[in-house]
């Protein structure tokens, strides 16, 4: 089994804001696609981390709320009301989701996290960032038109020598090889341990963070 390193990120490249927590409310976003045809497919993983959080922490069961699009749990970790949400939009269209439930609650961009596959980002390998391009995302592009660039991201590798060589769509909906998925409990603890961080520190630790194999 792998154990984790955590590398610092430059805070000298340009990040726009740090997220400041303190007592208040927050919302974390799972990205992901609706529907069991997706269960354990690469593109889901921002729902897999959304999922193992809350059944960690013992959240209610999730709530499917029409008006936001998507499905909902909510309680108080700490000092903080905390909000996790899964789009059930598609993941194309998850901006929308993200701004109705948002607008609502009045939660500011800056206290709302992403947490999503990206392709960049080798397997084993988790990024945080604070505001930025959508790097060929559709869903960040999706979240970024709908409530602005300056939300954090979670962003968990799943590239691997097979994703050059196959159609981003098919890789990016295919499911987790046998290899990865023995790694997916210990990848999703250390999403897992970057939520708890962010939600009881001062703002989303900017690092990256590796499996040692």
């Amino acid at each position: 089994m792998g154990l984790f390193q955590k590398q610092p990120i430059n805070l000298k490249q340009n990040l726009p804001y740090s997220i400041s927590i303190n007592t208040g409310t927050v919302l974390i976003v799972g990205l992901g696609n609706p529907g069991k045809e997706y269960d354990l497919t690469r593109h889901n993983l921002g729902f897999m981390a959304v999922d193992s959080f809350a059944t960690k922490n013992e959240f209610p069961e999730w709530s499917e709320e029409k008006k936001f699009k998507g499905l909902v749990t909510s309680k108080n970790v700490g000092p903080v009301k905390v909000f996790l949400f899964k789009p059930t939009t598609f993941m194309n269209d998850s901006g929308q989701a993200v701004q109705a439930l948002a607008s609502f609650f009045r939660i500011d961009e800056r206290r709302i996290v992403a947490v999503h596959d990206e392709l960049a980002i080798p397997f084993g390998q988790i990024r945080n960032r604070v505001g930025g391009q959508a790097a060929g995302h559709n869903g960040i592009k999706s979240l970024i038109q709908h409530i602005g660039p300056n939300f954090g991201r979670i962003r968990i590798g799943i590239k691997n020598s097979l994703s050059a060589k196959k159609d981003t769509s098919d890789f990016v909906l295919s499911k987790f090889s046998k290899t990865e998925q023995q790694l997916l409990p210990e990848l999703i603890g250390e999403v897992d341990a970057i939520m708890t961080e962010y939600i009881y520190g001062s703002e989303l630790p900017l690092d990256t963070r590796k499996i040692i194999l």
